[in-house]
């Protein structure tokens, strides 16, 4: 048994914060952001907004594009690296929410991998026979860890979130392989120094700004390229396919430099890697949802299509998979 995608929903914060807002506040330009990273928009949470709000709305519009009720779904998993609390995790919270009480609910945190890693979970419930109708979730608040002074890593996050439904698919489509793979020697490469059990709050780790995140770009960058590629290689190895065979690449959306050094390697077809950071930033877990609903959306991905979804997350952690579009 495969599970497939029966619906996508996907959620922004009303405020939107521009290169040019950015341009007041440090020292950068439209033009830097823009050709370093292809950004020029991103949207932020308002005050009071948690992720778990973001990934309600989302999850209610995955819910309500599948068809089915809140009270029909019977396994939840949420991916993200910005929850609302330590504990009790983001996933207790949001089916509290939207009324799932009774099923399995947790969190998964494995940066801007979140998304996938949550989704193969629920994959295997759904195989199993053990979920019939799972939500899946990719939610995150950045810029509540972002520091807005360093113009490295300000200017590439933004929040946002996206959801969808599984259930069991036709014979021959749905989620047909996952990859995954850890790479623990890039944990210091990006990372939240402070906030855990190694270094806990204190007013010295305050005070250093130890409770934002902190990005070694480059060797980030380097390692992105080479793992999404090597990723989409292997899982196409793996299903005796070629680039010509995929109809979407939905990738995570770290920089478009990424993006494109990727398809290069890939001598992917034009327009089959699916983009939407120029307008939403990197927001982490949530990039792929928000990304997959918009080319449904669009209706660039139709019955039969085969589609790739790829990530590589802090740790550093890689993912990707195969589905056939039911």
């Amino acid at each position: 048994m495969y599970s497939r995608i029966a619906g996508t929903g996907s959620y922004l914060p009303e405020q939107v914060v521009t290169n040019f807002d950015l341009e007041k506040k440090m020292d950068t330009t439209d033009e830097w952001i823009r050709t370093r990273t292809g950004i020029e928009r991103r949207h932020i949470a308002a005050e009071g907004q948690t992720t778990v709000d973001l990934a309600e709305v989302a999850a209610r519009r995955a819910i309500e594009a599948a068809g089915v009720t809140p009270a029909e779904i019977d396994f939840i998993v949420f991916g993200t690296t910005t929850p609302d609390l330590v504990f009790p995790n983001c996933g207790t919270l949001l089916q509290a929410r939207r009324g799932a009480r009774g099923c399995p609910a947790f969190s998964v945190e494995t940066a801007c991998s979140g998304f996938i890693y949550a989704l193969s979970i629920a994959d295997k419930f759904v195989k199993a026979g053990e979920a019939k109708c799972a939500l899946v979730v990719g939610a995150e608040t950045l810029s509540r860890i972002t520091n807005w002074s360093d113009r490295n890593t300000a200017v590439l996050f933004g929040d946002g979130a996206g959801a969808v439904l599984l259930e069991p698919a036709e014979p021959g489509f749905g989620l047909l392989d996952f990859y995954h793979r850890v790479d623990g020697s890039g944990r210091n490469d990006l990372l939240m120094p402070a906030g855990g059990s190694l270094h806990p709050a204190s007013h010295q780790t305050v005070e250093a700004r130890e409770h934002f995140l902190k990005q070694n770009g480059k060797v980030v960058f380097k390692f992105a390229v080479s793992q999404m590629a090597e990723c989409i290689t292997t899982i196409l190895q793996r299903n005796q396919l070629t680039p010509g065979d995929i109809a979407m690449v939905v990738p995570h959306q770290a920089n478009q430099r990424i993006l494109d050094a990727t398809a290069d390697r890939l001598s992917l077809p034009p327009g089959r890697m699916a983009s939407v950071i120029a307008r939403y930033g990197n927001t982490t877990a949530a990039t792929l949802p928000l990304a997959l609903e918009e080319v449904v959306r669009d209706g660039r991905v139709v019955r039969g299509d085969r589609v790739i979804f790829v990530a590589v997350g802090a740790g550093f952690t890689v993912g990707a998979s195969l589905l056939r579009w039911q």
